[in-house]
């Protein structure tokens, strides 16, 4: 089976956007395909009306039109996966996210992923949306990143949604286990983040440009080796949590990117939780708040609490 076009709209509307290639700023900051994937399935794009090329740099207030040629959409198919939903209605499905679950295909990664359950689940989807690997998806976790993730089920909900999003609109509060104590305990992190020269999979604190990224984060308890974090992101860059606490000397325990392995320390994965979602829902006068419940790989540690 064959899907029709894909085109996509957008505005610049943040100033770290401004100077950035359009084919880095789709394939990085909103993550639709790769640059060489962007390459092969252009087929039109413009900026302010104007025909322009995947290399040109983004200005503040730039409108851009994109248009993808057709792909065979037989690689994401609905899968029967258990799904713990925290709350749904028409427009919206919001899920607990587990650790070890890949929200879209890619990279190695094309079964057992979130959008495959939705799309079980939902059979809508696909009418809904022309996206045929990301139907509905608004933002995303880490595969190792467990907690609270909302979804759209029709265009005009992802619309309003997303723009709360690009808006720093949203509200999100995560949950962390590092190593060791920040000092201080509480705090804000205010540190530009770029892609590391070295390893494409890795982001790293800039002091010569990069893009703004700030974070408050509060010790709520100190533990043998450990403490325990509540961490609020201001903005959403991809790892900032993750590079941020690095940058302190204190990286999330857990983190296969950014934190060398303990000899004998737990093997709970990356110790990650988006616990508090805070968005306005579509038709809806007042925001509302949804958490995911501590997991039991926290528990596990917070049981060795000293104070």
């Amino acid at each position: 089976m064959i899907t029709s076009p894909l085109s996509f709209d957008f505005t610049v509307d943040d100033p770290d956007h401004q100077g950035l290639r359009v084919d880095l700023y789709l394939a990085d900051e909103m993550e639709i395909l790769t640059r060489s994937q962007l390459k092969a399935r252009l087929s039109n794009m413009s900026v302010n009306g104007c025909s322009a090329k995947l290399s040109r740099k983004l200005e503040l207030g730039d409108t851009v039109h994109l248009e993808l040629l057709p792909v065979q959409a037989t690689t994401v198919n609905p899968e029967d996966i258990e799904l713990d939903i925290l709350y749904e209605n028409d427009d919206v499905v919001v899920v607990h996210k587990p650790q070890g679950m890949v929200v879209h295909p890619a990279n190695g990664n094309y079964t057992g992923t979130l959008v495959q359950g939705l799309l079980f689940r939902y059979s809508g989807l696909r009418t809904e949306f022309q996206e045929p690997v990301r139907p509905g998806i608004i933002h995303r976790l880490d595969k190792d990143t467990s907690g609270v993730i909302i979804a759209a089920k029709n265009a005009s909900s992802h619309e309003f949604l997303s723009r709360q999003f690009r808006k720093k609109r949203v509200e999100k509060k995560y949950l962390a286990i590092v190593k060791g104590s920040p000092a201080p305990s509480t705090g804000i992190i205010e540190k530009p983040l770029a892609r590391d020269p070295h390893n494409r999979k890795r982001f790293r604190c800039s002091e010569n440009g990069g893009k703004t990224a700030t974070t408050e984060y509060k010790t709520l308890c100190r533990l043998d080796k450990y403490s325990f974090l509540v961490l609020k992101p201001k903005t959403g860059r991809t790892h900032q949590l993750r590079v941020h606490m690095l940058s302190l000397g204190t990286p999330i325990v857990g983190d296969p990117l950014y934190s060398r392995k303990v000899q004998g320390g737990p093997g709970c994965g990356l110790m990650l939780h988006a616990y508090r979602l805070k968005i306005l829902l579509p038709g809806e006068k007042n925001p509302r708040t949804f958490r995911a419940p501590l997991p039991e790989r926290f528990k596990q540690i917070l049981r060795l609490r000293k104070d």
